[in-house]
């Protein structure tokens, strides 16, 4: 757990613990959920969101579900009752409603590593409530990722696909790009992934080029920024990846009016 800073928390909901920011004058109408790595890093560990997230006086509920991928399969190292997707889309929005009086679409779910593949996938599969996603150097191909897990510093990291597969094609059917939707798709969707990154960034070069063919509106930043895949990278394009989600909740409020 980080050192603590102003307005910063750790709230328990539904059982679990997650990262809560409470600024004393949120902006309104805006809330984000933040889905963190497989390393588990807390959203304080990131100093250019946090900094930006305090400077925007965004409120952030930043659930802890470990190495659970954000399935919607049950995890049993998470919870017995609950998927890792259905305490995103159900408990945990529920609570930004009730805490902060945000309702969808003015939640925007962003995620890094990990859960920047959660960030997109969720929104994949539920883009009327979540229509705003931004994902830093998200590990889209997560199938990839168990074939080769023997061979990488940490294969330890997909014991849980592994468990909860245990098959490559069977966990290929579950990553983001195959829950792309031709005709139903989150309207504004962001993920951003360095050539550096050696392990994951053919999946957002891949994922780019499908959106791409569907003609689904989408920006992609994959150009080098230097990082490859770490907390480096994601404090370069943290400016990117706000800015992106402020000017979408801000089309959606409009949508609203």
């Amino acid at each position: 757990m980080p050192p603590p800073r102003a307005h910063w928390s750790v709230i328990e909901v539904g059982g679990h613990a997650c990262e809560l920011h409470a600024p004393p004058e949120p902006r309104p109408g805006r809330a984000l959920i933040y889905l963190h790595g497989v390393r588990e890093r807390w959203l304080q560990d990131m100093p250019a969101l946090t900094e930006l997230v305090e400077q925007q006086r965004l409120p952030v509920i930043a659930p802890r579900t470990g190495r659970s991928w954000w399935l919607d399969r049950i995890v049993p190292s998470f919870d017995r009752g609950i998927t890792p997707e259905r305490y995103v889309v159900e408990t945990i929005r529920g609570e930004v409603s009730r805490r902060f009086g945000v309702e969808p679409p003015g939640i925007a779910l962003v995620g890094t590593s990990m859960g920047g593949q959660g960030a997109l996938r969720i929104a994949y599969r539920h883009p009327a409530t979540f229509p705003v996603a931004a994902a830093i150097a998200p590990a889209i191909d997560f199938h990839q990722a168990m074939r080769e897990a023997g061979d990488r510093d940490d294969g330890e990291s997909y014991d849980t696909l592994w468990q909860l597969f245990g098959d490559v094609e069977r966990a290929r059917q579950e990553t983001a790009i195959l829950h792309v939707h031709p005709l139903n798709w989150p309207r504004h969707q962001f993920f951003a992934s360095d050539p550096d990154d050696v392990h994951w960034h053919d999946g957002a070069v891949r994922l780019h080029g499908k959106l791409a063919a569907l003609g689904i509106p989408h920006v992609a930043v994959l150009e080098p920024r230097g990082g490859g895949h770490g907390v480096e990278y994601y404090d370069k394009v943290a400016p990117d990846a706000l800015r992106f989600v402020l000017d979408a909740l801000d089309q959606e409020s409009r949508r609203l009016a």
